[in-house]
């Protein structure tokens, strides 16, 4: 018995557990060697040396690298939905874009793989389904606080958004780690100013409707 897998062979070549191995802890197994290891490192074959079991066996549950990884975007992107619905909760405003960015940030930090993830292309129902779209809801009630209408809050989401990623990006890759002052600082008045071009995007959207 391996991991809990009971194992039998049903031919020359091809092991196959006989019960214990799923599709959902094949995905929970990817995602911590994705943090570990990277999400690059993703391949069916990693997931079967992982698992003591032959390469067949993990083609029961998963067709593709693609299918693997796609498992592991959603899993990502559910639970930064979770984390960030949780952190926004009651909040509005300033405190609310707060609690929104500094969420992803530590997200970026704790699961660097994960982080990666939840980038990976979705398209059709899985993009629909996924917990991006929980996480769009959340951008947009949190943008509606800033007195944002529909199609600015997509353009202020793609701004955070980009700002995220590319701040968390670079302190991943340390490229903060040799110049004062602090990141921590920098990160603090990047949000600030974040804050009030939402505020000034606001007013001018106001002064416009006004003419």
């Amino acid at each position: 018995m391996l991991l809990g897998l009971r194992l039998i062979y049903t031919g020359a070549d091809t092991l196959v557990p006989r019960a214990g191995l799923t599709r959902e802890k094949i995905v929970q197994a990817a995602a911590k060697l994705a943090d570990d290891e990277g999400f690059d490192s993703l391949t069916l074959a990693a997931i079967a040396r992982l698992f003591n079991v032959r390469l067949p066996s993990i083609y029961g549950h998963m067709s593709s690298a693609h299918d693997l990884k796609k498992g592991v975007a959603l899993l990502a992107l559910q639970r930064l939905a979770e984390k960030m619905e949780e952190a926004v909760a009651g909040r509005a405003g300033k405190d609310a874009l707060i609690a929104l960015a500094n969420t992803y940030r530590n997200f970026a930090q704790q699961h660097p793989g994960l982080f990666q993830a939840s980038r990976y292309p979705l398209v059709g129902e899985s993009a629909a389904v996924s917990g991006g779209a929980r996480l769009a809801r959340v951008h947009h009630a949190m943008l509606r606080g800033y007195g944002l209408e529909d199609e600015d809050r997509i353009h202020a989401t793609r701004l955070i958004g980009s700002f995220v990623l590319g701040f968390s990006l670079l302190e991943l890759a340390g490229s903060f780690n040799h110049s004062m002052p602090d990141t921590e600082d920098s990160w603090r008045r990047s949000v600030d100013g974040l804050d009030d071009l939402l505020q000034c995007w606001a007013r001018q959207e106001t002064r416009d409707e006004s003419h």
